[in-house]
């Protein structure tokens, strides 16, 4: 190999490792006005629990698979509720036939009720003017009786037309009589008919009843379909599976989880800073998040929650001295939709706590 190549050669590497020794020496430093930490993406995890107990017959989604809300997750055994819901429908159905039979035989017996008191009323009617034509018939029969008497004792007719009168009268008291017990027995039927309409009419209390029966049972009906619709587990928000908890054939009891779910769309970045520099950050604040798959594209985000007490420093986090031991948890929530944040994807967070700018690459930041 050429001398001159190698001499080259020689010169840049030792360049190189001047530059490198000066950088290791004079490392960048972070501007006052930021607050640089390292941390993951974290997230509130939402399980989807099971109202009611019973058997997973089938569960068709897994970790990390997407699905959208309203979409089935998980489908218990309603077998037990299933048979329940098919008993009160049959006990519907039964009653339902029982109200329509007795609407039926209570309407129609109100009606002949009602045409038995105006067909009797009708002939009392009639009766009560053939009494009152008669009362007027035997007024003159006594007249006329009176009359043949004055003219047998002035001896101008035969005493045989005075009986005859006196026949007449008594005859006509005899019909007015039995015209009246008629009546009697008139009025007696008429209460008898109008006693039978109160009763056919008081006998639609037993439709109410029915009626109230069978919405009793619809609405127990109503219950057990309630409870069947939840033995289908759907899940409430558009997001993956973090974790699929039951399995098929499992029992479930009430309220136990089945899967527990992550909404991509509130996830955030978890850092933790010391108590000093803790006390300079304040909720609201902007931040900045750089993953190390595009540290030239900032995430804007905002300080979301500080937390009030401290806890020990976790093995996944940098921190400035090794004297540290006990820092603050400080969340970073994003202000825009990014499709890039991933459940414990690591990350760095970038917090302005003064005037300045947030950087706009990961690079112009130290490393920690």
């Amino acid at each position: 190999m050429n001398r001159k190549i190698v001499v080259g050669i020689i010169i840049a590497l030792v360049a190189a490792a001047a530059v490198l020794i000066y950088v290791k020496l004079n490392p960048k430093e972070l501007p006052s006005y930021l607050v640089q930490a390292i941390g993951k993406v974290d997230g509130d995890l939402i399980n989807v629990n099971t109202k009611y107990p019973g058997r997973v017959v089938k569960i068709d989604v897994d970790m990390g698979d997407k699905v959208k809300k309203g979409e089935v997750i998980a489908v218990l055994d309603s077998k037990e509720y299933q048979d329940k819901l098919k008993a009160i429908e049959n006990q519907i159905k039964a009653k339902e036939n029982e109200l329509n039979f007795t609407t039926v035989k209570i309407n129609d017996t109100i009606k002949k009720a009602k045409k038995a008191v105006a067909a009797k009323q009708k002939e009392l009617s009639a009766l009560t003017a053939q009494i009152e034509s008669l009362k007027l018939v035997i007024a003159q029969d006594k007249r006329d009786e009176k009359r043949i008497r004055n003219l047998v004792t002035k001896k101008q007719v035969e005493p045989h037309q005075l009986e005859m009168a006196r026949l007449k009268t008594r005859t006509d008291l005899k019909k007015l009589k039995a015209l009246n017990e008629k009546k009697e027995a008139l009025s007696i039927a008429i209460k008898i008919a109008k006693d039978d309409l109160h009763t056919a009419i008081a006998a639609k209390e037993n439709i109410k009843a029915l009626k109230n029966a069978i919405n009793a049972l619809q609405a127990q009906r109503d219950e057990i379909q309630t409870v069947i619709n939840k033995l289908t587990i759907k899940s409430p928000i558009n997001g993956y599976v973090d974790t699929k908890i039951a399995q098929k054939g499992e029992v479930l009891g009430a309220g136990m989880p089945v899967a527990s779910l992550i909404n991509p769309d509130e996830l955030y970045v978890v850092v933790f800073v010391d108590e000093i520099t803790n006390g300079k950050i304040k909720f609201g604040d902007k931040a900045e998040i750089f993953l190390d798959s595009f540290p030239n594209d900032p995430i804007p985000a905002v300080v979301s929650r500080i937390a009030k007490k401290a806890e020990f420093t976790p093995k996944e986090v940098a921190v400035k001295s090794d004297r540290v031991t006990r820092v603050y948890e400080v969340r970073l929530k994003p202000t825009e939709k990014t499709p890039y944040l991933k459940l414990g994807l690591p990350a760095t967070g970038v917090i302005l706590i003064g005037n300045g700018s947030l950087p706009k690459s990961l690079n112009e930041l130290p490393e920690l």
